[in-house]
């Protein structure tokens, strides 16, 4: 985004839910769920990009359940994605469950790596949904992932296993899903989902840590609704840093303006601010 711009940004227009926003080569990249759907019962997630966070391309669907998926078929969630050696890892939810997909290009076509879910639905308390990925400095590839249990567990180099005895409960209190971690200047900052997507009272609060694991040390909310712009519903976020600068921006969704609800979401994409003590600012939703 140009210096000097409005901090609002503008996100793909439609309904995408869940998103997840990440700069691969100087281009900003969004993944969300398709939304729309009675039971949040889509099949298709798109792929969008941006060099500025104003005009988007929509690349069209990247993975498609029904033909693409042998193992699920139905509610395509809250995807996420990372990079290593010129492969793109791209992890999603499908009938409640976590599985991964791979491919050259952060466009896709994407293809499902192991025929079967990386979390499957009943292995661990909570629903497995809403996977997140962090990198650290020393290449260790974290995920997180988990509605009403939040978990972690460092990913196996290959980046489509680990070991089930490294998963770590991190529950904090208030937490529902969507779970999100950054680091900035040495600090690892866990956001997560507060309240049920359904609600107008979505929202997001966040904790800090030393280590990408914890402990974490709670710092209250930075993101709720706005009853007199009209603004509901905000959460599922991610968290992006521009390239090269100290500037980060927030993207999430909120109910539809005007007129959404749970299942008609949109995205938004705001400017995200840290005091000079580096905890972060709260977010003034836009229209």
């Amino acid at each position: 985004m140009a210096e000097g711009t409005d901090p609002a940004a503008v996100a793909p227009a439609g309904l995408n839910a869940d998103p997840n926003l990440t700069v691969f080569d100087g281009v900003y990249w969004l993944y969300p769920t398709t939304d729309g759907f009675a039971g949040w019962c889509g099949t298709q997630f798109h792929a969008f990009s941006s060099t500025d966070l104003v005009n988007w391309t929509d690349h069209g669907v990247i993975l498609d359940l029904g033909p693409d998926v042998s193992w699920a078929d139905s509610r395509a969630w809250a995807p996420t994605i990372t990079a290593h050696d010129g492969t793109y890892y791209f992890y999603f939810c499908a009938d409640a469950s976590i599985g991964v997909a791979v491919a050259d290009n952060p466009a896709g076509p994407f293809r499902d790596v192991l025929g079967k879910p990386l979390v499957a639905a009943g292995s661990f308390a909570g629903q497995a949904i809403d996977p997140a990925t962090f990198t650290d400095d020393d290449g260790t590839t974290y995920l997180y992932w988990g509605q009403g249990h939040a978990y972690v567990v460092p990913l196996n180099a290959d980046l489509v296993s680990f070991d089930r005895a490294k998963v770590k409960e991190i529950t904090p209190a208030g937490y529902n899903e969507a779970p999100f971690v950054v680091k900035r200047n040495g600090t690892y900052y866990f956001m997560w989902s507060q309240n049920d997507t359904r609600s107008a009272d979505y929202q997001v609060a966040y904790a800090t840590a030393p280590t990408p694991t914890g402990p974490f040390t709670p710092h209250g909310l930075i993101l709720s609704k706005d009853l007199e712009r009209g603004i509901l519903g905000t959460g599922h976020h991610s968290v992006v840093q521009a390239p090269g600068t100290d500037e980060w921006y927030i993207a999430y969704h909120r109910f539809a303006v005007p007129g959404g609800d749970g299942t008609h979401r949109e995205t938004a994409i705001d400017r995200l601010r840290f005091t000079a003590g580096g905890l972060i600012e709260p977010v003034h939703p836009k229209l």
